[in-house]
């Protein structure tokens, strides 16, 4: 649904994005991640068309960017990470203004409206103006006008900042909501606590250049050679798992807490089989044997080197 193919773009000698290429597939939530000044926004407004690259390309559902923006517009729901809202305005004047931008129809735009509202739990508010919301409000207000004329994308730049953590919390559960409709989620963020639990693929940008793109899972794989297990056993146990555990070639770093043994293995699904059969025919009770996946935080350190533009 969303692809960028070798987007570059330049200032004068100062290059703000460089050589980016990633694809996101439909239904896919794409976390961006990177600090501030990587280049997450400079990328987000080009492709939301508001920005035209100095080289490469970019397609949403098959259409150019560069060359078809204006179809381009009607499959996206773009929400900048600054927006103003316009006093003197009620919220369901401020929605229908963008619904009469889109040229929906005069007889369908009450009817979406209210749709648009319920699904914000914004109906509440319908009659309210706009420049007297809260700052969690008016976000949920931006993220519902982006959403009048039924976007299959969605384009949001920093959706969470600056909400405290009930409404940041409120944010996540509506975009997998928004998911769970059919949306394609392309959301940038610096924060990755805002991301780690509902993505479905990041990208880690770095000085404008796309460092990782994929899965966590994906991307831990290609980071690093061995397995972190973490065996739970019973504690008359717990020596001689642990003597197993140090006597087997493939295992290294070997941590015990609380009858709990942290160990980095080398190998794959085959090796992890071998070991839980081999402590378990060996009379070990196993209470839990399971894989430690990377965080996102532990990916984002790995990758970046913390320098910015």
């Amino acid at each position: 649904m969303i692809e960028v193919r070798n987007f570059t773009k330049r200032y004068g000698d100062f290059v703000a994005v460089d050589d980016l290429s990633f694809t996101i597939g439909e239904g896919e939530i794409f976390g961006f991640i990177g600090p501030n000044g990587a280049g997450k926004s400079t990328t987000i407004r080009f492709l939301a068309t508001l920005l035209r690259p100095s080289s490469g390309e970019g397609y949403i559902a098959g259409h150019s960017v560069v060359d078809d923006p204006m179809a381009v517009r009607k499959l996206i729901g773009f929400m900048p990470d600054d927006f103003g809202v316009y006093d003197g305005m009620k919220v369901w004047e401020f929605l229908d203004f963008f619904a009469v931008a889109y040229k929906i129809p005069r007889g369908s735009r009450k009817k979406i409206i209210a749709e648009v509202l319920e699904l914000l739990d914004l109906t509440h508010k319908r009659d309210d103006y706009v420049n007297g919301l809260s700052k969690g409000m008016k976000q949920r207000l931006c993220l519902a006008k982006t959403l009048v004329h039924d976007p299959p994308v969605l384009i949001l730049d920093e959706p969470a900042s600056g909400l405290d953590p009930r409404a940041r919390a409120e944010m996540k559960a509506l975009l997998s909501e928004l998911r769970s409709m059919g949306k394609t989620i392309l959301v940038s963020s610096h924060i990755l606590p805002e991301l780690a639990d509902f993505v479905t693929s990041i990208g880690i940008i770095e000085r404008g250049k796309l460092l990782a793109a994929g899965s966590v899972q994906e991307i831990q794989r290609t980071l690093r050679s061995h397995r972190r297990l973490q065996i739970r056993v019973t504690d008359p146990d717990l020596a001689q798992a642990e003597a197993i555990l140090r006597a087997d070639s493939k295992v290294r770093d070997i941590t015990s807490y609380d009858h709990t043994l942290t160990a980095e293995v080398d190998g794959g699904d085959t090796e992890m089989a071998r070991l839980l059969q081999h402590l378990v025919g060996s009379g070990v009770g196993v209470q839990s044997f399971s894989e430690v996946e990377m965080t996102l935080d532990e990916v984002f350190m790995t990758v970046t080197k913390g320098i910015v533009n």
